[in-house]
């Protein structure tokens, strides 16, 4: 790895640090205001509405900037942005609306940064193939014993000193990214495209995604498990406490059991690949995830609840391991925000559907409805998607990328066949 790696590597865990505060502390802090599920929903939803809103934009601006700087002063700015809740926090004027205006701006912020990184990973690597899953195996394992292990414990501990303290703790952390990520190694601006606009561009990128079923696969997967998961979200607070008995510091290690899990699923995603094939890992990791979040629903106990979400963890921590290194390796470096943008928009677009959703069900019906929902909605989506990233998809995709882009995907690619030979029907 370079030494430019080391610094991104800890500029993402101190952000994640601080990201796994809030995700505890911000139900939580929306819980001592208000007990209407619908409420709890607008907060979940409004960090997702700029993926909406301006998704492709997005990517296409970060396709035309310097991807470091465009890091740095993202999260410099939600660094300041945190300031205004704490303030109001302080003068005891904190609000519904006002967590929903923070967590979209807060959103807003997120979709550069996390493009920007998406697209500066493969630059720093040089396209390698190996070291991408390397590090995505790192980061992604960080990232989870981060803000999901060690974050949520430590936001429900910050909360019961005080409301603005873990809105402070998670403002610290973007303010020290900021520093990091600004002393890295700049990376070459993107070629500009000649004459064309900004929409032009951004059309370019969605196009790139849509007209391909292998990208349009890894795509609708994250999109439908969105939905599922904010469902589940939105809603789990309350199902933990009126169901479960479980309380905030409890709450917290219910988090930290998702995040075991994800540690487990990102240290073992790799072995999965050569095992099954990637593409067959991944339909793997998300079968999982729908039948935990279906034991989840008919957990009659804390543990047992525990157990399920340290199920799907694993999942998802194998999933956000092999995707996104597959993806940065087949698409051209030119398209990488676009397409990084596009893909993670249809993701983001959907969660406030599924935040809506699990505010809804759990109005008209009971807790537990959001929850059997999303498992059906995972399931289903797993066998609409299973052909579209097949070990054939894959590994094609890896050679027809292979002569322009990366000297190292045949051995890859090998891997892939290798893999396939091995998992019965994985094509």
């Amino acid at each position: 790895m370079p030494p430019g790696f080391g610094r991104l590597w800890t500029a993402q865990t101190v952000s994640s640090l601080g990201d796994g505060v809030m995700h505890a502390a911000l139900p939580l802090l929306a819980l001592t205001l208000t007990r209407d599920p619908m409420a709890l929903a607008v907060v979940t939803a409004a960090g997702t509405l700029p993926w909406l809103l301006f998704g492709v934009l997005g990517g296409a601006l970060v396709d035309r900037w310097e991807r470091r700087r465009t890091m740095w002063v993202a999260d410099a700015a939600r660094a300041v942005l945190l300031a205004i809740p704490v303030v109001a926090a302080g003068l005891d004027v904190l609000s519904i609306p006002l967590l929903a205006a923070v967590a979209f701006l807060l959103g807003l912020g997120g979709l550069f940064f996390d493009t920007a990184a998406t697209a500066y990973l493969p630059d720093l690597l040089g396209r390698d193939t190996a070291l991408l899953e390397r590090a995505n195996s790192r980061l992604r394992g960080t990232q989870t014993a981060a803000s999901g292990f060690a974050g949520p414990p430590l936001g429900s501990a910050l909360l019961a000193l005080g409301r603005a303290v873990p809105l402070l703790a998670d403002a610290v952390s973007f303010a020290l990214s900021a520093l990091l990520v600004r002393s890295l190694p700049a990376t070459p601006r993107p070629v500009p495209q000649a004459r064309e606009s900004l929409l032009r561009q951004a059309r370019a990128g969605a196009s790139y995604v849509f007209r391909d079923r292998l990208l349009l696969g890894l795509a609708l997967r994250p999109a439908v498990g969105n939905v599922a998961f904010l469902a589940v979200e939105t809603v789990l607070a309350l199902f933990a406490h009126d169901r479960l008995g479980i309380d905030t510091y409890g709450f917290g290690l219910l988090l930290t059991a998702e995040a075991t899990g994800g540690l487990l699923g990102a240290g073992i995603a790799s072995f999965l690949g050569r095992r099954l094939g990637t593409g067959t890992a991944l339909t793997c990791t998300a079968a999982v995830e729908g039948l935990a979040i279906l034991g989840l629903a008919a957990a009659p106990n804390p543990y047992v609840a525990g157990l399920a979400l340290a199920v799907c963890g694993a999942g998802m921590g194998a999933t956000m391991v092999l995707a996104p290194s597959l993806r940065q390796a087949i698409v051209p470096a030119h398209l990488m925000g676009r397409v990084a943008s596009t893909s993670r928009m249809l993701a983001m677009c959907a969660a406030p559907f599924g935040a809506f959703l699990g505010g809804w069900l759990a109005t008209t019906s009971d807790v537990r409805t959001p929850l059997y929902a999303a498992a059906g909605l995972l399931l289903t989506m797993t066998a609409v998607t299973s052909t579209m990233t097949s070990n054939r998809r894959v590994e094609a995709a890896l050679r027809a990328a292979a002569p322009a882009d990366d000297p190292v995907h045949p051995e890859f690619v090998d891997s892939v066949r290798e893999g396939a030979l091995q998992g019965s029907g994985s094509r």
